[in-house]
């Protein structure tokens, strides 16, 4: 049997009418940068996500940059963050020659820990910038009470997490600004990069619109200094034909992780953590064992597609050795990427499929 990690087709076979119709509007149109379909999707995720404003964007890193760039993040400030998540969520940081500063997680949801974030807080930091990992919220209100005590901005990196909630608020809604990913795995994927901007402030929404256009208002009159952050109308209309589905799909990742739970259970692996105020929409299925390597060689040797999210803690890698960090400085962080593996979820997925991959799990843990 072969099952990737994430199947593409599988998903679509399920829809090619919807995605090849909402190509066929673009094409007919020809208005490929921006336009009427950006509007038209921006509007409905707003709504979706409970926000005033969606700013579609050329990719969920641009939404980081683009977020951090409204507030005036730059040389000399900090921002503190999560060492265990995708590189763009720092490097966005460092980009504006800002500091990163890194706290360790919370080993059973691999979120942000929110009580060691006070003690990391200085005269230069800016902002507090959360991170939902694999599709659960971090653990938001004393964040959010931290922020507010230090006057500090709070930026969701949601990016992993559309259709998750927090004590019933939808992520990406609950700080100052919230940063979507429509790469093609994410859950609410297109056919290329996207991203979209969220947020509930006026000036702000203003700003990163301006900003998203090389700081233009009106057309070739610059009043700051942007980027070329544009969303295309190609992956608009894709993710608009998508989005209906989205609920749905999120659903079946819920059922196939509860059928995972129930299936590797008795056996030496720590499977999902998920906080009772949660609600997870298992962008990642990620198990914890001490002998990932071995399990990871025996599932590919069964046709199971794996991968390790994430291999190097950011405060390790290479292009941050100036600021200092060592091995055993965030001992949470580095557990988990020793020891965390990602099973396949997408929601195609079969239950015959899933007997199939904890079988092998078992013939080996």
């Amino acid at each position: 049997m072969n099952i990737p990690l994430v199947d593409l087709k599988a998903e679509y076979e399920t829809i090619s009418s919807d995605i090849n119709a909402a190509i066929q509007d673009v094409l007919k149109s020809q208005m490929f940068i921006l336009g009427s379909k950006v509007k038209e999707l921006e509007e409905k995720i707003a709504a979706y996500c409970n926000v005033k404003h969606g700013i579609g964007v050329s990719s969920g890193t641009d939404a980081l940059l683009l977020a951090l760039m409204a507030i005036d993040v730059g040389t000399g400030d900090e921002v503190i963050t999560t060492p265990f998540t995708f590189f763009a969520t720092a490097g966005s940081i460092s980009r504006l020659g800002a500091k990163p500063v890194f706290v360790d997680i919370e080993i059973g949801t691999y979120n942000i820990d929110p009580e060691r974030i006070e003690e990391k807080i200085t005269d230069k930091t800016r902002a507090i910038m959360p991170v939902h990992l694999y599709g659960q919220c971090a653990n938001m209100d004393p964040i959010l009470k931290v922020a507010k005590d230090h006057g500090l901005y709070v930026i969701e990196d949601a990016a992993q997490a559309i259709g998750s909630r927090y004590k019933g608020r939808n992520a990406g809604s609950i700080g100052n600004i919230g940063c979507l990913s429509f790469f093609p795995t994410k859950n609410l994927g297109g056919y290329g990069d996207g991203g979209m901007v969220l947020t509930d402030d006026d000036a702000l929404a203003e700003k990163i619109r301006i900003l998203r256009v090389h700081g233009s208002k009106p057309k070739y009159y610059h009043s700051v200094i942007g980027i070329n952050g544009r969303l295309d109308a190609i992956q608009a209309s894709i993710l608009l034909a998508k989005l209906k589905y989205l609920d749905k799909w999120n659903e079946a990742r819920r059922e196939n992780a509860k059928n995972y739970n129930t299936l590797l259970s008795g056996i030496d692996i720590a499977v999902p953590y998920v906080e009772e105020f949660n609600y997870h929409i298992y962008h990642q299925y990620v198990i914890r064992l001490q002998k990932r390597e071995e399990l990871r060689e025996s599932l590919s040797k069964a046709g199971i597609g794996t991968e390790i999210y994430y291999p190097v803690p950011l405060h390790l890698q290479k292009c941050f050795e100036d600021l200092g960090y060592k091995p055993g400085d965030m001992p949470s962080a580095e557990k988990a990427s020793h020891e965390t593996l990602a099973l396949p979820v997408y929601p195609e997925l079969t239950r015959q499929q899933q007997e199939y991959i904890a079988k092998s799990i078992k013939e080996t843990v």
